[in-house]
């Protein structure tokens, strides 16, 4: 099998025959085979385990014929490098030991060592690397959204105690923010230099910041991650997330190459509002997952023909799948993508050179 490189393309806004898949959360969850690995080993302890968070990676690829895997980790796995003991809880997700809510708390958390204590990671991706042949996408949480769990010691929905301290004291936020985007900026270089064939950052609920509160207090960050990662050629994707979309407009400088839509902002929309600059990525609702095959592809064929109005759009959901999604209609919304669309950009290839 040859090396499969239209994702890559797409990053790069360069013309493609059919539209690159993949999905958020594709590693896991709806698969019963990585289920029945769950019963045994938690997240944490697969992610400590590169041959078996490899094999995790993998199964996706195999079973779904997507065109890029994502790293079978979680976000939150840099954190403990820093100093903060935490656990993944099921049903619940991440839960903190000790919430950091003081500024003597910030102080006290380390610059990360990624060899030393997260080679596990390292290793899963060298493993990757020998044995994909599409492109491996490897990840980090933004800031604000890693904030939010340290500060609020699980997962929230009204994040009050986050916004508390951004509003309240504003420097020791942002020395929080600095200290996290320091992290991030390492954890990511180290994937590059393991083989990492693009990055994304997942700021999975900066959507709950006004675009005035996003700019004043997590954009710095934001775009000193990526101007720190712009001399690599691996492409780099940002995500902000649910609900994100009122975001969108002051992202139009940042030194990214994929920006993630979710469901709420159509294509052609969300392009217009990042100024065309950007390849775009996304944007089913993955709860369109639940209707029949005939409503599936009428919502995919809707973006897919917004997507393909300009060259750079991936095929993705809107944000992560969840575990009751069905892989048997997964599988069949990646083959249809790729026969759409492939159709599609021929015709429409037929039509530019008549």
């Amino acid at each position: 099998m040859s090396y499969n490189d239209n994702f890559i393309r797409a990053c790069r806004q360069l013309p493609v025959e059919r539209l690159p898949v993949w999905y958020m959360r594709q590693a896991g969850r709806t698969d019963p085979e990585y289920r029945k690995i769950k019963e045994k080993y938690s997240l944490l302890e697969i992610c400590q385990q590169p041959e078996l968070a490899a094999e995790v990676t993998l199964m996706p690829v195999r079973k779904l014929g997507v065109d890029a895997a994502i790293l079978y980790s979680d976000i939150m796995n840099p954190v403990a490098s820093i100093g903060v003991n935490f656990d993944i809880v099921p049903n619940v997700g991440p839960v903190i030991e000790n919430p950091i809510r003081s500024s003597e708390a910030i102080d006290r958390l380390k610059p990360i060592d990624v060899e030393k204590d997260l080679s596990h990671v390292l290793e899963t991706i060298r493993i990757l690397d020998r044995e994909l042949k599409v492109p491996l996408i490897t990840f980090a949480g933004a800031p604000f959204t890693i904030a939010s769990y340290l500060i609020e010691g699980r997962p929230s929905k009204s994040y009050i105690r986050t916004k508390e301290l951004m509003y309240s004291e504003p420097e020791v936020w942002q020395r929080l923010m600095d200290k996290l985007g320091d992290m991030v900026i390492e954890y990511l270089k180290a994937h590059i230099a393991n083989g990492a064939k693009a990055v994304q950052l997942f700021d999975s609920w900066v959507g709950s910041l006004s675009p005035a509160d996003f700019r004043m207090y997590v954009w710095p960050t934001i775009r000193r991650i990526f101007q720190e990662l712009s001399s690599y050629e691996q492409p780099k994707i940002y995500f902000p997330g649910v609900a994100s979309g009122e975001l969108l407009s002051v992202l139009t400088e940042l030194q990214a190459d994929v920006i993630g839509l979710d469901w709420r902002v159509p294509i052609r929309e969300g392009r217009r509002r990042l100024e065309n600059r950007f390849a775009v990525q996304g944007n089913l609702d993955p709860y369109v997952l639940t209707a029949p095959m005939p409503v599936i592809k009428e919502q995919a064929a809707a973006i897919i023909d917004q997507g393909i109005e300009k060259p750079g759009y991936i095929f993705n959901l809107g944000h992560g799948l969840f575990p009751e999604a069905s892989l048997d209609k997964i599988k069949e919304l990646t083959a249809f993508v790729h026969e759409y669309s492939a159709g599609k950009l021929k015709s429409n290839t037929k039509e530019v050179t008549s």
